[in-house]
């Protein structure tokens, strides 16, 4: 263990403009957008009292934010930018742009619903419809988590292995604007967890060299050798989450944090916030002697299919809680869920509850009715593949 870190009672979005402070980004490019905007102004008071010392950029849209952060991290700088729900998709023509050219980016993206209608709360739709950009993706269930993933992403993204940007994931207003007590790590931790960023892959007169390039009938290699890489990601994470563990006493269980699933009949699986209250279900229907589990998945890409396909093989039931609808099929995650468990010799029957969708309230109640309809389904009752939660018209 390190030097001890203090506690601070900050919203989400403060937690994350802590981390970038403490990450020791070169530059930050920025552009307002709620729920975002707390963190960029927060970094900002940072550069302007001088405990950041970085170059901060202020553009005139998303676009231009990522393209900004592009073009510092061709010159080798430490990057961050941060953005949300619309403003995402206007900077969806530079993601595969960064990942291509293997820039290790780190963008916040405070989760929210799309337009049309016009709502500011949050579901995962945003950031589900990039998941073929080519970057990493995780999904924060609390502020500390968001703080310390910050701070992990440049470390993961950085190495040498990988070379991929990191999209970190937080549900707009849950986490963005509520605040909690919050473990602030010391700077002298961070510094020996996270040193200065050094790379090969970066324009320089000495050493010349052509990024974004034209590959041409060599298109299929460089995608191909982007997927190569993905697939070292988990070993990586695996490494700097034991050693994060090891300087500040935390960790978050890897792709997939598992809870009372070992003896399961029935598992929920659930991405984001929304992960607390389907823990507090599970504790008390574990004290009603009902055998319930749940699995948080972490990480979009890369996919935990292996780790879901085992949690599948011991379980009679399994449900997946998407806060997005690909409309006209399902949810994306249990698209991908499902995709995982289908070669596996006995899989379990397999239930798409779709909740959530611009910021609609799940309650412990709806969560309950949730695990009584997996419950119904690992003694065989049949019902709906596709369910929506709370939902006023079915």
């Amino acid at each position: 263990m390190g030097m001890p870190g203090r506690k601070v009672f900050i919203s989400g979005d403060e937690a994350v403009a802590e981390a970038v402070r403490l990450a020791r980004p070169n530059v930050i490019s920025a552009y307002p957008i709620t729920p975002q905007t707390v963190t960029v102004e927060r970094i900002s008071e940072f550069v302007e009292d001088g405990s950041l010392k970085a170059e901060y950029l202020h553009v005139e849209s998303e676009h231009s934010a990522m393209s900004a952060a592009l073009g510092a991290a061709a010159v080798g700088a430490r990057t961050f930018t941060a953005t949300s729900s619309q403003g995402l998709l206007y900077m969806a023509e530079t993601l595969p742009y960064v990942s291509g050219a293997r820039f290790p980016i780190v963008m916040m993206n405070a989760n929210r619903t799309l337009a049309t209608p016009w709502a500011l709360l949050s579901d995962h739709r945003d950031s589900l419809s990039q998941l073929d950009s080519g970057w990493i993706q995780v999904y924060c269930e609390n502020a500390q988590e968001a703080m310390d993933m910050i701070i992990q992403a440049y470390r993961i993204a950085e190495d040498p292995r990988v070379m991929t940007p990191f999209m970190v994931n937080l549900d707009g207003f849950i986490l963005t604007h509520t605040y909690e007590m919050v473990d602030l790590p010391a700077q002298e931790n961070v510094d020996r967890f996270l040193p200065p960023y050094r790379t090969a892959n970066r324009m320089d007169l000495d050493d010349p060299k052509t990024v974004c390039y034209a590959a041409l009938d060599d298109y299929m290699e460089f995608h191909l050798k982007q997927e190569l890489d993905m697939r070292k990601v988990p070993g990586v994470i695996e490494e700097v989450e034991l050693e994060f563990k090891g300087i500040f006493g935390r960790s978050y269980g890897g792709l997939v944090e598992k809870y009372c699933c070992e003896d399961a009949e029935a598992v929920l699986m659930t991405l984001g916030s929304v992960t607390g209250t389907a823990r507090a279900v599970v504790d008390a229907m574990r004290m009603e002697g009902k055998m319930v589990g749940l699995a948080k998945i972490r990480f979009m890409r890369p996919f935990p299919a292996a780790e879901i396909a085992g949690i599948a093989g011991n379980t009679k039931a399994m449900g997946i809680l998407d806060r997005d609808l690909s409309v006209g099929y399902e949810g994306i995650v249990f698209t991908n869920a499902r995709s995982a468990v289908c070669e596996i010799e006995s899989p379990p029957r397999m239930i798409n509850f779709i909740g959530g969708l611009g910021g609609r309230n799940i309650s412990k109640e709806d969560m309950r009715q949730i695990f009584d309809q997996l419950m119904q389904a690992a003694r065989g009752e049949q019902g709906e593949r596709v369910r929506f939660v709370n939902a006023r018209c079915e």
